[in-house]
């Protein structure tokens, strides 16, 4: 079995690969000590499980998982509890709190084992999946995260204007920029504030900081015209939603 590890710090890194080399069966192809890094190290390997970090500067575990094109067994191994349970809900292989022992970790890779085997039964989550379902209840995201062929673009949600559905991705608006994801509506409007964006329409996520005004259109349709001129339809749904805000 071929595994990476990934950590920000060096320690930890290396007491995972003393551990491994107990596992006959294992080898560590690569040691990532960034998210970037990762992504791409990942990406060239292909290897059977990760261990990955949660917290890590510039981009996190879970925003890792969203830029891989195939997710590999991934066992979280960090310092941090708070991402735990949501995550076992869509069947992320394990969970280890560091520090880490080497009873605890044996157990996580056995698990790996049995996953990689076929054992567990049922299709893995998608990494959009994973990345909502783990992230702790009233805290949303401050990034989106996008990958265009070798680049990876990290967009402040400040920044976004809106969020268009187009088929299986989303056109993300921001500043004059278009960049799109592969990705649903649903999942990522699912990972931001409702406060501060509002799905009015089926198609259209809206920055209701954006919102210039609503216009009606023809009896009980309504466009909401951006600060920039964009018109967006705005279905009834979407209306009574804006209307708890404004």
């Amino acid at each position: 079995m071929r595994v990476v590890i990934v950590d920000d710090e060096a320690p930890a890194r290396a007491l995972l690969g003393e551990y491994l080399v107990e596992h006959g069966d294992l080898e560590v192809v690569a040691e990532c000590a960034n998210g970037f890094e990762a992504v791409k190290r990942i990406g060239e390997l292909d290897p059977d499980l990760v261990l990955l970090d949660v917290q890590m500067p510039k981009l996190d575990g879970f925003e890792v998982l969203d830029l891989l094109e195939r997710r590999p067994a991934v066992v979280f191994v960090t310092a941090y509890d708070e991402y735990a349970l949501r995550a076992f809900e869509v069947h992320a292989v394990d969970y280890v709190l560091k520090p880490v022992g080497r009873e605890r970790l044996a157990e996580a890779l056995a698990q790996a084992r049995s996953r990689i085997a076929g054992a567990a039964g049922g299709p893995p989550p998608s990494p959009a999946a994973l990345m909502a379902s783990a992230r702790r209840p009233g805290q949303f995201l401050e990034r989106l995260i996008v990958k265009d062929g070798a680049h990876v673009h990290v967009i402040p949600v400040d920044r976004v204007d809106r969020i268009e559905a187009q088929d299986d991705y989303v056109a993300i608006h921001t500043g004059g920029e278009t960049f799109l994801k592969a990705q649903t509506l649903a999942e990522v409007g699912a990972g931001l504030d409702p406060a501060r964006f509002v799905r009015v329409h089926r198609s259209h996520v809206l920055n209701v900081e954006r919102l210039a005004r609503l216009e009606v259109y023809a009896k009980d349709s309504r466009v909401a015209i951006l600060a920039d001129g964009k018109t967006l339809p705005v279905s009834r749904a979407g209306y009574a939603r804006l209307r708890e805000l404004l």
